[in-house]
């Protein structure tokens, strides 16, 4: 076989139906996998980190089959991938795509930081207003402290 023969791309199987995360930051996809709780999914699931991409230089994809994101694991993944696009796939078609965004608020995903923190201590629900989406920053609700990205831990 000649150099020219060869491919240079490895594909791989299309998802009838689910949803396709794309344009992750490379170092987050297995946060990504974390915080979705998809190392427990019994349905197919591909992944891939240090791809090349035009856009990014090297990017991370998780395809989903038969699962599609309510808003909280839509606004978990912004908080770590706000880079990242959904494409959701019926009937092996792209229905939609879209870009997720860092969300104004997060109520009941993001733990507080601060040890002393009511929520901490009591069964009530988190609650953040995002002050820096840039950056990522976020409030608590409740005792007010800054919650910065090297900090997030998820519920």
């Amino acid at each position: 076989m000649e150099k020219e023969d060869l491919r240079k791309e490895l594909k791989v199987s299309a998802i009838e139906n689910g949803t396709v995360i794309d344009h992750i930051p490379s170092k987050n996809v297995f946060q990504v996998i974390k915080i979705l709780n998809l190392s427990e999914y019994q349905n197919q699931l591909l992944i891939g980190t240090n791809l090349d991409s035009n856009k990014m230089g090297k990017k991370g994809i998780i395809k989903v089959s038969n699962k599609f994101f309510k808003s909280d694991e839509i606004n978990k993944i912004a908080l770590v991938a706000p880079t990242a696009t959904l494409i959701i796939i019926k009937n092996f078609e792209v229905v939609e795509k879209k870009k997720v965004e860092v969300p104004d608020y997060a109520e009941n995903i993001v733990k507080c930081f601060n040890p002393n923190c009511i929520t901490n201590n009591e069964e009530i629900a988190t609650k953040f207003t995002v002050i820096d989406k840039k950056e990522l920053k976020l409030r608590c609700h409740y005792c007010e402290k800054i919650t910065a990205r090297n900090n997030i831990s998820f519920r």
